[in-house]
């Protein structure tokens, strides 16, 4: 399909390097692209919607989007409301999404919606629809914190018509497909912030030896330098788990808890990396000169997109065996 039958590794690979770029929003973009509405159709997808959707996407022509969450149904996917009524040929597809990156661009979505009254974890599919169709109404672009050069949509469904072949693999198994995305988007997002991380401790560093405060430069401070080792050293610490986690997929395991593992430490390293570093760019750090104030404010999204950290312990409790009964 145009695609170079590389494994999982590469894709990886290229998230990590794209850490490179000085800022969240390209690598998310990327990563909504390779990571998060194209594998369920590149594994579960028919061979005719590969060519319509997956053909052109990788060619880089189209641009795809992600329709999971709503207003009321952000990490809890079970929740959603978006109904897709099956009549003859077509699904008749009504509600509404939120939070969608790249919603004001996108040729066509990977759309999640409930296709039956059943039980909310077997009564959900896949579908893919293309954006230009009457009835879909793409209400704003939401103004965000961060991530500013990535559009971020909500938008409507009324009486969307889309053919039934557009479905992604069977009806009903669309909960199940979603997770099995969510895994590759937690670790690509983990992959993703390597770097940035790693840069924004080194240019603190850089900065700290040149900077004088009090006669001296500000890293000969110990409470910076060693709080800066450990900054490193739980950066590392991350990096081999995220190895770890990739080569154990690769092998055909199941990773769903250390994914989430990896995803929940990834988001709280951010924010800690980024605000301990702006603490000692002082003045500075409150500018938008400096990368430290922009990753800042774009890879606070890590704790909350694609899953929030409470989730993340959520599911890591689930593995462990942990969680209170109903």
């Amino acid at each position: 399909y145009g695609g170079m039958g590389l494994d999982f590794s590469y894709r990886m690979a290229v998230a990590e390097e794209l850490g490179s770029v000085r800022c969240g929003a390209i690598p998310m973009a990327v990563g909504v692209q390779m990571g998060m509405a194209t594998p369920a159709l590149t594994r579960f997808g028919s061979d005719e919607l590969k060519k319509e959707f997956l053909v052109p996407t990788i060619a880089g022509d189209f641009v795809a989007c992600l329709g999971v969450s709503e207003a009321g149904a952000g990490s809890d996917v079970a929740s959603i409301k978006t109904r897709a009524v099956r009549e003859g040929d077509e699904y008749v597809i009504n509600g509404g999404k939120m939070w969608i990156t790249s919603g004001c661009q996108a040729d066509w979505m990977c759309l999640l919606a409930n296709t039956s009254q059943g039980p909310p974890h077997h009564n959900k599919s896949l579908i893919c629809l293309p954006m230009n169709l009457p009835g879909i109404h793409i209400a704003k672009k939401i103004d965000k914190l961060g991530m500013r050069s990535s559009d971020t949509a909500q938008i409507f469904f009324e009486d969307v018509r889309v053919p039934s072949k557009n479905l992604i693999g069977e009806e009903g198994k669309g909960f199940t497909y979603q997770m099995l995305q969510f895994q590759e988007e937690r670790l690509w997002a983990v992959a993703s912030v390597l770097q940035c991380l790693q840069t924004v401790i080194e240019e603190t560093r850089a900065y700290a030896r040149q900077r004088q405060a009090f006669g001296r430069p500000l890293l000969h401070n110990q409470a910076l330098h060693f709080r800066l080792a450990e900054l490193a050293t739980e950066l590392e610490l991350l990096r081999s788990l995220f190895y770890r986690t990739t080569d154990l997929y690769l092998d055909g395991n199941d990773v769903t808890k250390f994914a989430s593992m990896a995803k929940l430490k990834a988001g709280c390293l951010a924010r800690e990396v980024t605000d301990s570093c702006l603490q000692f760019w002082g003045g500075m750090g409150f500018t938008n000169e400096v990368l430290v104030s922009r990753l800042y404010r774009d890879l606070r999204l890590l704790s909350i997109g694609g899953g929030t950290d409470e989730t993340m312990l959520s599911i890591i409790c689930k593995h462990m065996d942990m969680l209170p009964g109903k």
